[in-house]
């Protein structure tokens, strides 16, 4: 298997997809929009971490400048119902930070606004990514978990501990966290306004 290559980029003229020449063999690589806007601005040899996929009619190699952006995709394509396009739609429609945080909040919402996924994929992908997530050491420090809880975190535990359901508690922390707030600011506005519904 092909895990990594090192070359000059020879033809990109469709997003997404690269011709990376290594020693005279040009090889098609497939990444996401991220990586490919990036790979505009560098004119040196360059080197990317590869994902190859064997099919019974293809090999294809998907490429990633982050190692961070390779694990992810490698961790979404194990999730049942989420091929390899669609890994790559995610990857190139949100930053892998944005994406983890989505998933560790458990925020269907957020997640049914990329393309190509519904309801019913938000919710496999927050079940399916979450334990995956949890033990993601690979993740660089600005995509893993904050090694101090956020406030907003700290004061979800607090509504569940208090009897709230954690989608109802999630909801209204998220609406109410401005990210300049303490834990008790956000559970008392919290409280202030389930109390009222």
């Amino acid at each position: 298997m092909i895990g990594w290559l090192k070359g000059n980029v020879i033809d990109k003229r469709e997003p997404g997809k690269i011709v990376l020449d290594v020693q005279g063999v040009g090889y098609d690589v497939e990444t996401s929009l991220p990586t490919f806007f990036q790979l505009e601005t560098m004119n040196t040899p360059i080197s990317l971490h590869i994902h190859t996929l064997v099919r019974e009619d293809a090999l294809i190699l998907y490429g990633f400048l982050a190692l961070d952006e390779r694990h992810l995709f490698r961790a979404l394509i194990r999730v049942n119902g989420v091929g390899p396009k669609l890994a790559i739609s995610i990857l190139s429609s949100i930053k892998p930070d944005e994406f983890v945080r989505c998933i560790r909040q458990e925020n269907a919402a957020l997640l049914t606004k990329l393309p190509g996924i519904g309801k019913k994929t938000a919710e496999r992908l927050i079940v399916e990514m979450k334990d995956r997530l949890q033990n993601a050491d690979y993740l660089s420090s600005d995509v893993a978990v904050d090694a101090v809880p956020r406030h907003s975190d700290e004061a979800v535990k607090a509504l569940e501990a208090l009897g709230y359901k954690p989608q109802e508690a999630n909801k209204v922390i998220q609406k109410l966290d401005d990210g300049q707030k303490t834990c008790e600011q956000l559970i008392r506005e919290a409280l202030q306004s389930l109390a009222v519904r």
